[in-house]
């Protein structure tokens, strides 16, 4: 099935309706986004009034998107095909992306221009407030300052959208029809429907089952989209059978979720793959989120101390946390910038920095990242967003050269620090983001304890509108701390490929 995967397919090739759809020079796109524009004001206006009610002014969205690789003079380890171990080429990969997301994915320019059309959606949302918790830090009794880049008011409710929106758009502007993923919690899932559903194109989702069951108003929203959601593993591709039948009650893993969706990406020639997460092109297009960060904390008038996110494959901390290293490179600020995760599944913190697959089957490209194992299945956390394997690529990258650091906590501590967030500042966050909460709360608390007036900037990456049976289980004392086995991981590392 792998050496099946990487045969070329021409990512060119457009059908009848998607030429229809872009009939007059993409005519249709800049009608609908005239529309996006219209519809976005009433966000756009709430979003500038909580930036001017908390002392800061409005940004412009960010015209281009950064690429860190270009400020490394250590470059990252270049992924491999999985069966000669050499460098993957582009070609390797046009069965899966379309051509501009190849190019992306491995450009080596500072800057890669955000296109029009892409721009015009962000407007639904974007600029998204900077907000200082201070009912927080009110409730803390604490000396530090701490700010909120808030991801939540976009339509799908998460960071999500800010790569969904180019890759539905890059696939649609090259004909492609059918667009194939995974999700866990539902947050790229849903952002990837609603994507498709601005572009015309057919979506279909494979859910984490855990996931699935958990959070059926997360597959709703999908469907109301108009995507087709499928329970991972399911009997639909080869590679979930093979789980089921190891184990028919498996709760699924993003590493099975992604197989499944590139198995079907890879037997259909009108179809290709998006990936929410993890690749580089994805941590890309998050980027939005510092840069726009930047210009906020300047109309703060302040400079971080401490950057906190979680992180699971990586985007959503690489999006706020990326530009700002650039300026640490730059020596113009020195951050800490720390990563946090769950105990339950703890890459960064436990895994080892190797090459592996990216997902179960070990369907895709090996790629030098830290790493449980391909075939480590997390157990079921709340998180469920966090709930893979590896890490991003460029986020392993960085942390070997020492530029971020990364701490892991368990999920109560996570949630108890959820409700005082909650309880504070108004938001109820999604499990995913309650780690970035959890730590920044530690941090406040140390500078309680000596004094420091810390300014602290942390990653809110989406509201939990569609979480509250985590809640519930919290808040009826059910909630168990689930941790990783060292025994697991320790049989799941000995099945990582030995590159040499």
């Amino acid at each position: 099935m792998a050496s099946q995967l990487l045969l070329p397919l021409n990512p060119f090739t457009k059908s009848a309706s998607a030429k229809l759809f872009f009939t007059g020079d993409d005519s249709t796109l800049k009608r609908k986004s005239k529309h996006a524009t219209r519809v976005s004001n009433g966000f756009s206006l709430r979003a500038n009034a909580a930036l001017r009610s908390n002392h800061s002014s409005s940004v412009e969205i960010p015209s281009q998107w950064y690429n860190i690789v270009a400020d490394l003079s250590v470059k990252p380890p270049p992924p491999l095909h999985p069966k000669t171990f050499e460098p993957i080429k582009p070609e390797d990969l046009a069965h899966l992306f379309p051509n501009e997301i190849i190019k992306q994915e491995a450009t080596l320019e500072r800057f890669v221009d955000i296109p029009e059309e892409v721009l015009e959606i962000y407007k639904l949302w974007r600029p998204t407030p900077l907000i200082r918790a201070k009912r927080l830090e009110k409730l803390l009794q604490t000396p530090a300052r701490i700010y909120f880049k808030y991801e939540g008011g976009s339509p799908a409710g998460s960071h999500k959208p800010n790569s969904a929106v180019p890759q539905a758009y890059y696939n649609a502007k090259e004909g492609v029809k059918n667009l194939v993923t995974e999700t866990g919690a539902g947050q790229w899932g849903s952002s990837l429907a609603f994507a498709s559903s601005l572009f015309g194109l057919n979506c279909e989702v494979w859910q984490v089952a855990n996931s699935y069951h958990q959070k059926p108003y997360r597959r709703l929203m999908m469907q109301t989209w108009g995507a087709k959601v499928h329970p991972s593993p399911s009997d639909l591709t080869e590679a979930g059978r093979r789980i089921l039948q190891d184990d028919p009650s498996s709760p699924g893993s993003l590493g099975i979720a992604i197989s499944e969706a590139v198995e079907v990406a890879a037997r259909n020639e009108d179809t290709k793959y998006c990936l929410g997460s993890v690749l580089n092109h994805v941590l890309l297009h998050q980027t939005v989120i510092g840069e726009e960060c930047i210009k906020q904390m300047e109309a703060f008038g302040e400079t971080p101390d401490v950057i906190i996110g979680c992180t699971g494959g990586g985007s959503n901390f690489a999006g706020l946390s990326f530009p700002y290293i650039r300026e640490k490179l730059k020596g113009k600020i020195n951050p800490v910038i720390r990563a946090v995760e769950p105990s339950a599944c703890p890459s960064l913190t436990k895994g080892v920095y190797a090459y592996d697959f990216g997902d179960t089957a070990g369907l895709t490209p090996l790629m030098k990242m830290h790493t449980l194992g391909h075939d480590f299945i997390p157990d079921p956390i709340h998180s469920g967003g966090l709930r893979y394997h590896g890490m991003a690529p460029l986020i392993s990258h960085v942390y070997e050269q020492g530029f971020m650091e990364a701490i892991s906590i368990p999920q109560n501590e996570c949630f108890q620090g959820a409700i005082q967030f909650a309880r504070t500042e108004g938001i109820i966050p999604a499990p995913e983001p309650t780690h970035a909460i959890a730590a920044t709360i530690r941090e406040a608390l140390r500078c309680k304890e000596t004094g420091e007036a810390k300014v602290i900037l942390m990653a809110m990456c989406g509201h939990g509108h569609f979480d509250l049976s985590s809640y519930d289980k919290y808040l009826r004392g059910e909630m168990i701390d689930l941790s990783f086995s060292e025994e697991r991981i320790r049989e799941s590392l000995s099945k990582v490929p030995r590159v040499v």
